[in-house]
């Protein structure tokens, strides 16, 4: 006998039942027990029984009970599983729902960029969401999020005194704004009006000596330094290749042509995405010539301490610099070479564009971006030698004579 609501509504548990079934044809019945009343529906698929759990009264009425049963036959004919068509549906609103949260839109945006970041970039900006900004706006509709939130944000982190902290969040909040706005998720950036809100940064370069005489007694405190060989060789490279320490860190023998003089990073491993052509100066031959004997087998020019399939610390080469006396915070640090190197080579009369080029400093013109890591070739080769004899004099004490405009 068929259902009605009036039976749905008044069926119950007699004393000595703990569940009750009340059919209501067609596999579908109403399960009532201690806890409350359940649509279920019983079919055969593949040879099999099984059981679709529909929903509970009175969320879900006798009427909506039958409609869902006449889907589920429908699915049956079409030789599709009515349960696995429900987990289907539920992942995919699970999906539509994330992906209009903060969180799910920070994670799309990261997916675009990963491609255009090196490892390290992108390992900072998942941990700066995942530290800062995702336990308070991660949960968050992208429409419900409002100016003061994202402000929320960032003044915990500026009254914990890390100011420019502050500001990187605010810009990394405004970078998956605009991309929901992009992706039609949101109409504007809530961050836009922010900037005034918190205090300014204060810019701060990474120390580095810039006095002839300084650079001449850093370089002599490097050749007398005893350390431990692999650390050692990065440290005397530093100076004549002008990388950024995790460039240097992470250089692989396969990148080296010691017969061409010549170092080719690829693109996926620099910051700007942009093959890079470090010349060799002799003074750098000979160092990667030493250190080839004891790592030349291997994957990396500069190993780990513990294992030689991971490229060494990436705090190794400052913490020598300490041991040696220099203070990296204030004095002069492993990026510190970079700076060192565009102050001198601009004083010694270098062009500008063969410095730039050789600091691998992003492209203005976006034409010239495409095909600039051979740009100026020969004048850097020239210029990277130069520099080399030049900090090698300094170290030596020698007279310096300035070479006059170069470009």
């Amino acid at each position: 006998m068929l259902l009605n609501d009036a039976k749905v509504k008044n069926a119950k548990l007699f004393d000595d039942k703990a569940m009750l079934k009340l059919s209501d044809g067609g596999g579908l019945y109403l399960l009532v027990n201690k806890s409350g009343k359940y649509w279920r529906l019983d079919y055969r698929f593949a040879d099999k029984r099984k059981t679709l759990a529909i929903g509970i009264y009175p969320a879900v009425s006798l009427k909506q009970a039958r409609k869902a049963r006449e889907t589920a036959k429908a699915l049956i004919a079409e030789h599709i599983d009515p349960n696995q068509d429900k987990q289907t549906k539920k992942r995919k609103a699970f999906a539509e729902a994330q992906s209009i949260t903060f969180k799910g839109v920070a994670n799309e945006w990261l997916e675009k960029k990963s491609g255009l970041w090196v490892a390290t970039t992108l390992k900072h900006k998942k941990a700066e969401l995942a530290n800062h900004i995702l336990p308070w706006l991660g949960s968050m509709k992208l429409t419900a999020i409002e100016p003061m939130d994202v402000l929320s944000v960032c003044q915990r982190i500026e009254t914990s005194g890390h100011h420019e902290a502050a500001h990187r969040a605010k810009m990394l909040c405004s970078q998956i704004m605009r991309f929901g706005v992009a992706t039609g998720r949101i109409k504007s950036d809530p961050t836009r009006d922010l900037q005034a809100a918190l205090a300014p940064v204060v810019t701060t370069h990474r120390p580095c000596l810039k006095q002839p005489k300084e650079v001449g007694g850093l370089m002599r405190a490097i050749k007398e330094h005893k350390g431990t060989f692999i650390v050692q060789s990065a440290l005397k490279l530093s100076p004549y290749l002008l990388l950024r320490p995790s460039e240097l860190r992470c250089l692989e023998w396969q990148e080296i042509d010691l017969e061409e003089k010549v170092i080719t990073i690829p693109a996926h491993k620099m910051k700007m995405k942009q093959v890079h052509i470090v010349p060799l100066a002799k003074q750098a031959l000979v160092i990667l010539e030493e250190i080839k004997a004891l790592t030349g087998q291997g994957k990396y020019v500069f190993h780990g301490a513990r294992a030689s399939s991971r490229p060494m610390s990436d705090g190794a080469i400052n913490a020598t610099l300490r041991r040696i006396g220099y203070d990296t915070k204030t004095e002069h640090c492993a990026h510190g070479f970079r700076g060192m190197a565009s102050t001198l080579l601009h004083e010694l009369g270098f062009n500008s564009d063969f410095i730039e080029r050789q600091l691998a400093h992003k492209e203005g013109n976006a034409i010239k971006a495409a095909y600039n890591h051979a740009r100026h070739l020969p004048e850097r080769v020239e210029m990277m030698q130069h520099y080399a004899d030049y900090l090698d004099a300094l170290r030596d004490g020698a007279k310096i004579i300035a070479i006059g405009n170069r470009a």
